[in-house]
């Protein structure tokens, strides 16, 4: 039976008869796994706690025809404690995992995987607020999933931004030339923090009003609902301040 190891976070887990489950992981270097781990749900179990939703994990797997077997596991990084315990944190992660886990279905890529293990580690270690961590990490998704939106310059003509209209089917703004019927007006501090959380700007992020802040997740959550097929259905449940 052929053995492979990989890093990968865990996304989700579900029951399997009376002490198993099936664990599904995104890895960093083969994309989704669905694995059995065996035994994990036995007080006993020598690497069952290491297997919870947000760990990162390296792990060794057999592999078998429709499911994977966990062979050996070793943590790499131990995100799920601590974001359990923050209400914020927690419902933040869900959206993620879920988001990432419809993102990597066909295909996926080391960039994925590292943008997840970095957005839970900063829900972990409180590094930003939650709801900036959950807008950034969505953002870089789904432009790491050929969806990139643009807050910059207008989509139709080029013309020099900041934009402050935004249309959703092509994600970007546009110009007040080029505006069309439908499309979402935004004020300049909201346009300005969508691209801070796009490209990082942590600084102008955590500058930013509540206004701008709860207009951005708003775009955030419609451009994600947009995009990604069937919607999150954890994105109702986000706790936002």
């Amino acid at each position: 039976m052929p053995v492979y190891s990989d890093e990968a976070v865990v996304l989700r887990t579900h029951k399997l008869g009376e002490a198993d489950r099936i664990v599904t992981l995104l890895s960093r270097h083969r994309g989704q796994i669905r694995a059995v781990a065996k035994g994990v749900r036995r007080t006993a179990s020598k690497f069952g706690s290491r297997l919870e939703p947000f760990m990162v994990v390296d792990a060794q797997f057999y592999e078998g025809k429709n499911l994977d077997i966990v062979n050996q596991v070793e943590t790499i990084g131990s995100y799920g404690g601590a974001i359990i315990d923050d209400y914020a944190a927690f419902t933040a992660a869900n959206a993620m995992v879920e988001a990432a886990e419809r993102l990597t279905m066909e295909e996926s890529s080391p960039q994925q995987y590292l943008l997840l293990v970095g957005a839970l580690r900063s829900l972990a270690t409180k590094e930003h607020d939650s709801s900036l961590i959950l807008d950034s990490y969505l953002l870089r998704a789904l432009a790491i999933a050929g969806w990139a939106p643009s807050f910059d310059d207008c989509a139709r003509c080029d013309a020099k931004g900041p934009h402050t209209a935004f249309v959703m089917q092509v994600g970007s703004v546009v110009c007040a030339e080029c505006k069309p019927i439908g499309a979402i007006s935004l004020s300049l501090e909201t346009t300005a923090l969508l691209g801070a959380l796009l490209s990082g700007d942590w600084e102008l992020a955590e500058n930013s009003v509540p206004g701008a802040r709860a207009n951005a997740s708003g775009i955030v959550a419609a451009y994600s609902q947009w995009h990604i097929e069937r919607g999150l259905k954890s994105m109702p449940h986000v706790e936002r301040a």
